[in-house]
């Protein structure tokens, strides 16, 4: 009886026997954004569709149809590219272009007509749509009323922050801002950004002044999580939304978008609140 061959580590055509390693995502030093794009893909809790979001020129997220579309059926006005990890809100020369979601979003309203081709595809997103509401795969949004026991505790969903001297919106409470950077074994940091062992903003009633030179609002005052007296580093951890431990290393990409919405007060005069908060209990980290 003969022996085997030893394994060579190689199939019997060559091909290697092992499974490829995969290479771990690392972004570029001089890349104008720090932004993962794998994991970035969401759906719209109001159609159900995929929205990819990227960061646009103005640091704002936006988000964008998954599918490219021939410019030529596309409104110039509605016409974006990404280029280096940012959306640009102009065509680039091409003959394809993307576009907004919101333009092709069934349960929103298009303020600018659209073309044939976009109404068709809007149509038949509204269909696909019809169906995961009907199969249960889709849940209405909630009304934005808030809970009987937000109002009775006073704990606003969506507090209003005031950082290096500009108003922000945030998308949950103070105490569940989650910090965006990646860990090492590649997941979404769980850490918040308000940690116990340093210094924390004060909640403050400020004037509901308008922006961008609109007229006062009739509210006199307005609960803000205030973080102006906090040294510009610590400014900043929040306006990156990071942890302690994230904000000191940044060569870590991020694997989400900061939840931050520059804060306009008549577009979000629902979240006014006009009484402060309960104090906000810290919570003791763990080691990612």
């Amino acid at each position: 009886m003969c022996s085997l061959p030893a394994p060579s580590g190689r199939r019997w055509d060559g091909s290697p026997a092992a499974p490829r390693r995969l290479r771990a995502l690392r972004v570029a030093a001089d890349s104008p954004s720090r932004l993962l794009r794998t994991a970035q893909p969401q759906r719209c809790r109001d159609c159900g569709h995929r929205i990819d979001w990227y960061t646009g020129t103005h640091g704002r997220p936006v988000g964008l149809h998954p599918q490219e579309l021939a410019a030529a059926v596309v409104p110039v006005s509605c016409r974006w590219h990404v280029d280096s990890g940012i959306a640009h809100a102009a065509g680039d020369g091409s003959r394809w272009c993307r576009i907004p979601h919101p333009v092709l979003c069934p349960a929103r309203q298009p303020t600018d007509p659209l073309t044939p081709q976009l109404a068709e595809l809007r149509r038949r997103l509204a269909v696909r749509t019809r169906r995961l509401l009907d199969t249960g795969a889709l849940t209405p949004a909630p009304l934005s009323n808030p809970p009987a026991a937000e109002v009775s505790v006073c704990r606003p969903a969506r507090p209003v922050l005031q950082i290096l001297y500009g108003r922000y919106l945030a998308a949950r409470p103070v105490d569940d801002i989650r910090c965006v950077a990646q860990t090492r074994p590649r997941h979404r940091c769980p850490h918040p950004v308000l940690a116990p062992d340093m210094p924390t903003g004060i909640w403050t009633l400020m004037p509901a002044i308008a922006a961008r030179g609109q007229l006062a609002l009739p509210a006199a005052d307005m609960a803000v999580y205030d973080l102006t007296h906090l040294p510009y580093a610590e400014q900043l951890r929040w306006r990156t939304q990071r942890c302690p431990a994230h904000a000191a290393a940044p060569a870590a990409a991020d694997l989400a978008l900061a939840d931050w919405e520059v804060f306009d007060p008549l577009l979000h005069h629902q979240h006014i609140h006009a009484r402060l908060p309960v104090p906000v209990k810290h919570r003791r980290q763990e080691p990612a």
